[in-house]
């Protein structure tokens, strides 16, 4: 495919622990005239040894007026990739240094790519890209700026979300009446359906060979579930916050969710239920959504209005 241009940065770093909303909201606001809603992106540290859990001050880091979402911290942590949408109309994917708190754009395509991950084998990431024909499929582009990107599956459409499970394999969120979580094997392009009804986040769980989700099992009644890999079993970890479906996990198998402008924490088999970790509402942020943190804890990135 043509690309008009794209530009690199030094993405990932020699150490690897890595275990990543596309289109419905933006494309609900373009179908009525309006460009997708302003969203932020901020970093806070954090401490979840110290008792109680440390929870540093937000920093804006995208700090304008626009669509910037979609985190996705690099494997070491230096970086955090996240899609933006400038004064073309259409998204691109950028990254931040976190040390050197500079930007730098990554991709220039005539199309919108989404939500970027970084790949098992380190030398590409991956996003959703919205082909001109408006089909959206799984894309890789190559971490070194040599080489053009590549198709990851043919014939899997519409991909919303994803999420790597291996080198192989992918759980993904693919759009429909309704929206399914499947598996999906890249060597071979075969897909297995799991469940419907499902929210947009997808995450590995820490420690186990197993994938988390939100099954919608009514319009109220939502739960985080895992998926184990090799039985294809799920089971229930603990329902979601009223009306939330963002979360992350940390490294050491805590739980992390926001709803409007405060963040929870639930640990399993230790808690009996979610609690608060911070209100960020005196900084000025009314809602947090999508939530990303980096392979040692440390750093959690948050997107804010």
């Amino acid at each position: 495919m043509l690309i008009r241009k794209t530009f690199y940065a030094k993405i990932i770093g020699p150490s690897w622990s890595f275990s990543r909303f596309i289109l419905l909201l933006v494309s609900s606001h373009l179908a009525l005239g309006q460009g997708p809603p302003n969203a932020d992106i901020f970093l806070v540290d954090l401490d979840l040894k110290s008792q109680p859990a440390q929870v540093g001050s937000p920093t804006n880091i995208t700090q304008r007026i626009g669509y910037d979402n979609q985190p996705s911290f690099s494997p070491d942590g230096a970086g955090l990739l996240y899609t933006s949408m400038r004064d073309d109309g259409q998204t691109d994917i950028y990254r931040y240094d976190v040390k050197q708190k500079s930007t730098t754009q990554l991709t220039r395509t005539p199309e919108s790519e989404y939500s970027p991950t970084i790949t098992p084998d380190k030398a590409y990431f991956s996003v959703i890209r919205v082909e001109k024909d408006q089909t959206q499929r799984l894309w890789k582009f190559p971490v070194s700026g040599n080489g053009e990107p590549e198709l990851v599956l043919k014939n899997v459409k519409p991909v919303g979300y994803h999420c790597w499970l291996s080198n192989d394999w992918l759980a993904l969120f693919i759009l429909g009446k309704p929206n399914s979580l499947q598996l999906a094997q890249t060597s071979t392009g075969d897909t297995v359906r799991i469940e419907g009804n499902i929210g947009r986040a997808l995450q590995n769980v820490p420690g186990k060979n197993a994938v988390s989700f939100v099954h919608k099992r009514t319009p109220t009644d939502w739960e985080i579930k895992q998926l184990d890999l090799q039985t294809r079993q799920s089971s229930l970890i603990v329902k979601t916050l009223e009306g939330s479906e963002d979360f992350v996990w940390t490294p050491d198998g805590t739980l992390l969710m926001c709803r409007g402008s405060v963040l929870y924490q639930y640990k399993p088999s230790v808690t009996p239920t979610w609690t608060q970790l911070a209100d960020f509402s005196n900084f000025g942020i009314k809602q947090l959504n999508r939530l990303a943190i980096d392979p040692q804890g440390k750093k959690l990135a948050l997107v804010g209005q």
